[in-house]
């Protein structure tokens, strides 16, 4: 099988295909009983770390989550040990806010909270949507105090990014020079809690200054992963990334085939999902 593509971060070399960490935490974007569900047959050690091993082995070795869960940083050091191959990881922590960081920006909390990120061993470092969003100021077409919280980044040894789900923020990073090295976006065809629609997403990326990391590829299961794969793998550019998450190793394993397949021209050997209704269509040997 195919070593998987690779591009280049702020001087790193990362796969093009990242290892999404939703799926393993319970965030399932569809109900309730889903995110218990995840939670009780997924998220532990062992279950997470058989999943991220067949990544691994494939050549996908970057990841991206939020590592100060227990259960994830755990998954991820039984991976790396099983194949004595060590992950590359891009963390998304969630920096509090508070009616003051408009003005103030940040202080103590947010240094406290880098430097367990470097300690837990993340290369990359992008306070979530849910900080930066926030901090978006359409007037002024700026991310207030990103470049503070890059700097405290930087100090740390990390690499700063952009985590959005803002398509503008992407253009105003651009425009001001903010010190990020890349941006994670929404992109997906069916257009899955993008704010505009899908061909608008697909330009803003096109136009990027930066490499993008694309997220929600099969808008958290409601595309099948022939479709999101096609879509995203022949609209994106070389550089770009797509974050998949899965709850199975055999799943992954399937992504990686079906992914592939397509950047390689070539038809992915894949076994199709079979119910009574196909039985017609079935091919005879």
């Amino acid at each position: 099988m195919s070593s998987f593509p690779r591009t280049t971060v702020g001087g790193v070399s990362v796969s093009r295909m990242i290892i999404g960490t939703n799926w393993f935490l319970g965030f399932s974007h569809a109900t309730a009983a889903k995110d218990d569900y995840i939670r009780t047959h997924v998220a532990n050690r062992e279950k997470i770390a058989d999943i991220i091993e067949v990544y691994l082995k494939a050549g996908v070795d970057t990841i991206m989550g939020l590592i100060q869960r227990k259960e994830l940083w755990e998954g991820i050091q039984e991976a790396q040990q099983r194949t004595g191959k060590k992950l590359i990881v891009v963390s998304t922590p969630g920096i509090p806010l508070n009616a003051d960081t408009p003005t103030k920006g940040f202080g103590a909390e947010a240094e406290k909270i880098f430097d367990e990120e470097k300690r837990l061993g993340a290369t990359f470092c992008f306070p979530h949507t849910s900080t930066t969003d926030c901090l978006i100021d359409k007037c002024t077409r700026k991310i207030r105090h990103m470049d503070q919280l890059s700097r405290m980044i930087r100090a740390r040894g990390m690499i700063p990014g952009l985590s959005t789900h803002m398509p503008e923020s992407i253009i105003f990073a651009d425009e001001s020079g903010v010190d990020v090295e890349t941006y994670i976006s929404l992109y997906n065809a069916m257009g899955f809690l993008m704010q505009v629609e899908v061909d608008w997403i697909q330009r803003v990326i096109l136009k990027a200054k930066k490499p993008v990391m694309t997220i929600k590829p099969m808008a958290a299961g409601q595309l099948r992963p022939f479709q999101a794969f096609n879509f995203v793998w022949n609209t994106l550019r070389p550089q770009d990334m797509v974050t998949v998450g899965t709850m199975a190793p055999r799943e992954a394993q399937e992504c990686i085939d079906i992914s592939l397949g397509i950047l390689e021209r070539r038809q992915a050997d894949f076994q199709l999902q079979e119910t009574r209704s196909k039985a017609t269509i079935k091919m005879q040997a």
